[in-house]
């Protein structure tokens, strides 16, 4: 996924995931420490697409509040294919319930999202390193638990399109 609808930690919760970034690539392994130039920010997305517009969002959400004063709780660790690691939060009933309204507001605005986002296939997740070698996986999620629990409060969300260069706030980001 390019683009994803992303929602923001704060400020604690933030420093907990970027000081695991700094431990991950001190142990070798990559994180997402350097991307847009050291810009990238800890975040949850609520879901990904091939593109999306900002505009279609924003209008599409209007009247909703997309980053309410949620509680998160990432408990566990957990890795996708190609060896992605990430941290996950408790699914609690506040943030399926954001998460199904997002989705379903969108799906009526006619926005293409990838499935691996819909309701009852989204796994709730904060990527900390893509790719990590093989050597280094055991360590890597040795690590990601070692920085277990990290509660956070969500802040701020925005349509994020790295690959174009989108950066739209919906709320506080």
């Amino acid at each position: 996924m390019v683009a994803a609808l992303e929602l923001y930690f704060d400020h604690v919760a933030e420093r907990r995931m970027r000081v695991l970034w700094d431990a991950l690539e001190t142990d070798g392994a990559p994180s997402l420490k350097g991307l847009l130039d050291g810009k990238h920010r800890p975040h949850l997305s609520l879901l990904g697409a091939a593109a999306l517009d900002p505009a279609v969002v924003t209008e599409a959400l209007d009247g909703f509040d997309v980053a309410p004063p949620l509680k998160l709780s990432f408990q566990f660790a957990g890795v996708f294919v190609g060896r992605v690691l990430w941290l996950g939060p408790s699914p609690s009933v506040g943030l399926l319930g954001l998460h199904a309204e997002v989705w379903r507001r969108l799906a009526v605005a006619g926005v293409e999202m990838s499935p691996l986002y819909a309701p009852g296939a989204w796994v709730p997740h904060a990527t900390v390193s893509m790719r990590v070698p093989r050597p280094m996986l055991t360590e890597a999620i040795r690590r990601c638990l070692e920085t277990l629990p990290i509660e956070a409060t969500v802040v701020g969300a925005a349509v994020a399109d790295h690959a174009r260069g989108i950066f739209t706030s919906l709320h506080g980001a």
